[in-house]
């Protein structure tokens, strides 16, 4: 079982950047969702309802600046975050950094609505767990397996068979988002994974991941459906949620690399 693919977000939302290599810090990967879109009172404007979030992709230069590009927008470079505050109503911190006014008009256009860009300056503890949280607001690392995306596509493919229907395509695994994609397990054997370890860095598995609409769009054309939630919702719910791959928090640091030995250490409780 091996590493596969590396994979962070600058910002919350957009495009994955592919890496070969990847840092661990106790918040996740380096570089990964210290960004995020909000709207002027600081919610988050999120992927689930604003798909063109996905046209996005964004570049991180040494310096700490941030290159935007989008299909039909002009490419902004974004100097590091360092002026005034907002308050911001998710993920494990109270303020984000405003960025210059200029990546406000970029997302403002873009998404036809008013829109800030914000950064997150210092990180908090999570008041029970003790662990760091980022913008993503939940674990550290999103792990999903090539495995279990396969038995996946074959699940919708015999329900379309069922109903008369020519059978899609095989999903794309960015549309699940996540840092870490493995291959050779089992299909969905992760769901039973307690800690598992990557290469030189050891995991706990904090919990499995719940899915939401936000798979439903198609990151390639932004066509949203029902595919794959409703499937999901069929072959692989319970205790009211739909599930696909795991969330992990770190018990040590170091780098991930593409090729890394992936071993489960021990099964769930």
């Amino acid at each position: 079982m091996e590493l596969a693919e590396i994979r962070t977000y600058p910002i919350k939302s957009v495009q994955g950047t592919p890496r070969l290599s990847a840092q661990v810090l106790p918040w996740g990967l380096e570089g990964d969702r210290r960004w995020a879109v909000v709207d002027p009172r600081g919610e988050l404007i999120w992927v689930g309802e604003n798909p063109r979030l996905l046209l996005v992709s964004a570049a991180e230069t040494p310096e700490g600046h941030l290159i935007l590009s989008a299909e039909g927008m002009g490419e902004l470079k974004v100097a590091p975050a360092a002026g005034d505050t907002l308050p911001v109503s998710f993920a494990n911190f109270e303020r984000g950094v405003l960025a210059a006014d200029d990546a406000h008009e970029w997302f403002t256009a873009l998404l036809g609505k008013p829109a800030r860009l914000v950064w997150q300056d210092g990180l908090r503890r999570h008041p029970t767990s003790g662990e760091h949280d980022g913008l993503s607001w939940d674990a550290a690392l999103h792990l999903v397996s090539r495995s279990s995306l396969r038995r996946l596509d074959d699940w919708i493919a015999e329900a379309a068979m069922e109903r008369q229907e020519q059978p899609p395509e095989p999903l794309d695994i960015t549309r699940f988002r996540p840092n870490a994609i493995i291959d050779g397990a089992e299909a969905f054997e992760e769901d039973a994974w307690g800690a598992v370890r990557i290469g030189e860095v050891d995991f706990r598995v904090s919990e499995l991941c719940d899915r939401c609409v936000a798979i439903t769009w198609d990151p390639a054309t932004l066509d949203g459906g029902q595919e794959p939630l409703r499937t999901l919702a069929k072959r692989h719910r319970w205790d009211g949620q739909s599930w696909f791959g795991v969330r992990l928090v770190p018990r040590n640091l170091g780098t991930l690399r593409v090729g890394d030995e992936v071993l489960p250490v021990r099964a769930r409780a």
